[in-house]
């Protein structure tokens, strides 16, 4: 009992010190993710006889991360149109397919380079995990910066970020049981992995399009105050989970029912939508700080330069696959530079990080310091290039 009074003690700590930075941020107009991992960084620092106040176990990091992922990416999809998606998938998916291409010809390359030079197969798997999961978008900011207005950029950036998520909670894992099946194995293994791979696809649209069919049904025509908001989140779960189970992909369930929910009739659907808006705030702050328990700030002057170097590469990466694939477009320049440095890393990172740290690979730690300090550098720019974002793309982003 003491352990669980103590436990919730540190959440709402937590959750209280995180409101407060919350509002300082949409004071100052930036970005709450970045000094809501500051805030993490710092609370880790306290400590009393010795210990540190605040101390979570890693199936609780785990549980809220995907939580928050859930809700977030409902909240997200349930707002938008099938409309909206024919437009703007074409352009997005282009995108994805070719910074993912991007990223492992320039990224993973480098990050051998500069951090496993000895080039094992096990150090190169932990080079394209990296690059893979920096093909991610985090779903939530960009959510965020649509609000009510919709642009043809910010419509391509938030149809990206809903494909680029299943993949990079997906690839990084079976890239790992590559790794498990040993050197010799590895075409055998990999072409094993094509079947379960689609499965994913399949199963998890479809665990997506059963629950919301099921639930949504029974919402068509009624409403509870208490009843309906508490059944928004747990279709959601029952997505997610069902869809795990049957060996399908979560993430991909749940924006397949968030989809649907958004494009048919539900009694009162603007007031579940702003209760599911409120809840995954909620979790997000949660979240984002508990991301800054993990950065360690003992790294090298090296570690910070060499950093710093990729993440310049990230960037170059990005520019060529938002280049290559709206070359046939009519976007302006402004526009595409717009597009490059919009690349927050978010919730769909902080799973994946909190699933590797619990996993304790040797020689993995680099790989999470990598990711936790890209999570920073993504955010700053992504940050300073939302608050000049009229300059680039004629909107003003309001606040919430």
């Amino acid at each position: 009992m003491v352990e669980a009074l103590s436990v919730l003690t540190s959440i709402a700590i937590v959750l209280l010190a995180g409101l407060i930075v919350t509002i300082i941020s949409k004071r100052f107009r930036i970005s709450n993710v970045l000094l809501l991992i500051i805030l993490g960084m710092l609370l880790k620092t306290i400590k009393y006889k010795g210990a540190p106040i605040f101390d979570f176990s890693p199936t609780f990091l785990i549980s809220i991360s995907v939580l928050a992922l859930v809700m977030i990416t409902f909240d997200g999809t349930s707002r938008l149109t099938l409309k909206q998606v024919e437009k703007f998938s074409t352009d997005s998916a282009s995108i994805v397919m070719w910074f993912i291409i991007a990223n492992i010809l320039l990224l993973s390359v480098f990050t051998s380079l500069m951090f496993y030079p000895d080039f094992s197969f096990k150090h190169v798997i932990f080079s394209l995990i990296f690059a893979v999961i920096m093909a991610g978008t985090d779903p939530g900011a960009v959510f965020y910066m649509m609000k009510e207005k919709m642009t043809k950029v910010i419509g391509v950036l938030e149809i990206e970020s809903i494909i680029n998520t299943p993949i990079i909670v997906l690839i990084p894992f079976i890239l790992l049981d590559l790794l498990t099946a040993g050197n010799g194995h590895v075409v055998q293994s990999f072409i094993d992995q094509i079947i379960p791979f689609l499965r994913q696809i399949i199963v998890g649209v479809g665990a997506g399009v059963v629950v919301g069919i099921i639930i949504f049904k029974a919402m068509k025509n009624v409403y509870h105050h208490q009843l309906s908001p508490m059944a928004i989140i747990t279709a959601a779960l029952l997505s997610y989970i069902l869809a795990e189970n049957l060996g399908g992909n979560g993430v991909l369930s749940v924006a397949t029912m968030g989809l649907f929910f958004g494009n048919i009739y539900v009694k009162r659907k603007l007031t579940l939508q702003e209760f599911s808006a409120i809840f995954s705030n909620a979790l997000e702050i949660l979240v984002f700080v508990l991301i800054g328990f993990l950065i360690s700030v003992e790294f090298s002057f090296l570690f910070f330069i060499k950093s710093l170097i990729l993440f310049i590469i990230l960037i170059v990466a990005r520019w060529f696959a938002v280049t290559t694939a709206l070359r046939k477009s009519s976007y302006k320049l402004r526009e595409k530079i717009f597009m490059t440095l919009n690349i927050p890393k978010g919730i769909a990172v902080a799973v994946v990080i909190f699933s590797l740290s619990v996993r304790q690979i040797a020689g993995m730690e680099i790989i999470i310091n990598l990711i936790l300090l890209f999570m920073i550098y993504s955010l700053i720019i992504s940050s300073i290039i939302e608050r000049y974002s009229k300059k680039f793309i004629k909107v003003e982003l309001e606040d919430q």
